[in-house]
C-alpha cells in the first residue's frame, strides 16, 4: 500500500479516536454537570428549610428574651413598692413584720432584676440589635453568676454592672462588637457555619473522568451536608417548641403576678390620699397589714417561681465546684455535642416547667 494512503488512513483513525474520546469527554462533563446541578439545588433546598427554622429560632428566643427582661423589670419595681409599705407597716413596731420567703429566695430576686435592668439600660443607650435573643440564651444563666469582672452582678453598681453583663452574654464588650451570640445559629455548631458546596470551580476547571470523579465527591459532600442540615433544623425546632413553652408558662405566671403589683399600687394609692388628707395613715395602714404582707408574699411566691424558671439553663451548662463554669471573657461556657452544637437541657427544663406550673396554681388569685 502507498505510504500516503496509509498516513492517510492513519490520520483518519486518529481523527475517529480523538472525536471519540472528546465525545466521551463531552459526555462525562456533561454528567459532571448535571450532578453538580442536582447536588446544588438538593442542598440549597434544605438550606432554605434550616434559613427559615433558624428564623423561627431566632424569633422565638427574641420573644422570650423580651419577656425575661420585661418581668426582671417589673419585679425591681415590685420590690421597690413592696420595701416602701413594710416600712410603713413596720414604723414604731417592736415585733417587725416580715415577708415568709426564703432569704436566699429575696436575694436571687433581686440579683435577676439588678441583670435585667441594667442590661435594659444599656440597650437603651446602645440600641444593641439581638440582645433579647442573647438574654435568653445566657441572661438566666448570667443572672446568679459572675459578671467578666469576676464580681457578682449583684454588688456591682450602675454602668459598671451593664457594661459587665452585656459582655458577659455577649462574648465581648460593646466596643468590641459584643451581643453577636444570639439567635439559630448561636446555639449550633460548625455544621452550618456557612455554605459546603464550594464545587463550581474546581468540579469544572477539570476534564472529563476527573470532572466527574470531582462531581461525585461533591455529590458525597453535599449529602453529609444536607443530614448535618437536617439535625440542625430538628435541633433548632426542639430547641423553640422549649423556648415557647416557657414563654408560656412566664406569661401565665407574670399575669397572675401583675395582679398582685397592681393591688400593691392600689393600697399604696389609698395611703397616698389618706395621707395627704391628713386622716390618719398610721391608724388606717394598721388595719390593713394583713392584707399588705399577703399580698407581697404572694407576689414574691410567684417572682421566685418566674426566676427559677428563667435561671434554669435552656442548654447544658458546664459547671465547676457547683457553679458554672466561665471562659477568660466571662461567658458561660456550654457543653456540646460532637459537631459542636450545645445540648438542650431537657430534663432539668421539663421538671421546672412542671414545678413552676404546679407551684403557680397553689397561689391564690389577688
Amino acid at each position: 500500500m502507498p505510504l500516503p494512503l496509509i498516513l492517510a488512513g492513519a490520520a483518519l483513525a486518529s481523527a475517529a479516536y480523538g472525536a471519540k474520546k472528546g465525545y466521551d469527554g463531552y459526555q462525562s462533563h456533561s454528567e459532571a454537570d448535571e450532578i453538580v446541578k442536582s447536588a446544588q439545588q438538593r442542598y440549597d433546598e434544605k438550606r432554605e428549610v434550616f434559613n427559615k427554622q433558624e428564623k423561627t429560632t431566632t424569633g422565638a428566643l427574641e420573644a422570650l428574651g423580651k419577656k425575661e427582661l420585661e418581668i426582671g423589670k417589673r419585679l425591681g419595681e415590685f420590690k421597690v413598692l413592696a420595701d416602701k409599705l413594710q416600712q410603713q407597716l413596720n414604723e414604731g413596731r417592736k415585733n417587725k413584720l416580715k415577708v415568709n420567703i426564703p432569704k436566699h429566695k429575696l436575694q436571687e430576686i433581686e440579683e435577676y432584676s439588678y441583670t435585667a435592668v441594667g442590661v435594659l439600660g444599656t440597650i437603651a443607650g446602645a440600641g444593641t440589635a439581638g440582645a433579647a435573643a442573647g438574654f435568653a440564651v445566657y441572661g438566666g444563666v448570667m443572672a446568679l453568676g459572675a459578671a467578666s469582672t469576676g464580681t457578682a452582678i449583684s454588688s456591682l453598681a450602675g454602668a459598671a454592672a451593664t457594661n459587665a453583663t452585656l459582655a458577659a452574654i455577649g462574648g465581648g464588650s460593646l466596643a468590641t462588637g459584643g451581643m453577636g451570640m444570639a439567635g439559630g445559629t448561636a446555639i449550633l455548631g460548625a455544621a452550618v457555619a456557612g455554605p459546603v458546596l464550594a464545587i463550581a470551580g474546581w468540579a469544572y476547571n477539570s476534564h472529563g473522568k476527573e470532572a466527574l470523579r470531582n462531581a461525585r465527591k461533591a455529590d458525597e459532600e453535599a449529602n453529609e451536608s444536607i443530614e448535618k442540615l437536617e439535625r440542625a433544623i430538628e435541633h433548632l425546632s426542639q430547641t423553640t417548641a422549649y423556648v415557647r413553652k416557657i414563654k408560656s408558662a412566664l406569661t401565665l405566671l407574670d399575669d397572675k403576678f401583675i395582679l398582685y403589683f397592681d393591688k400593691l399600687k392600689e393600697i399604696d394609692g389609698y395611703l397616698q390620699y389618706i395621707k395627704s388628707h391628713d386622716l390618719g395613715v398610721a391608724k388606717e395602714i394598721s388595719k390593713m397589714n394583713e392584707e399588705i404582707m399577703r399580698t407581697i408574699e404572694n407576689g414574691y411566691a410567684l417572682a421566685a417561681i418566674m426566676v427559677d424558671l428563667i435561671t434554669t439553663p435552656i442548654f447544658k451548662v458546664k459547671a465547676v465546684d457547683s457553679g458554672v463554669l466561665l471562659d477568660e471573657k466571662g461567658v458561660p461556657v456550654m457543653e456540646a455535642d460532637a459537631e459542636g452544637s450545645m445540648i438542650l437541657n431537657h430534663s432539668e427544663l421539663d421538671n421546672q416547667l412542671e414545678e413552676a406550673t404546679s407551684c403557680a396554681e397553689g397561689i391564690k388569685e389577688a
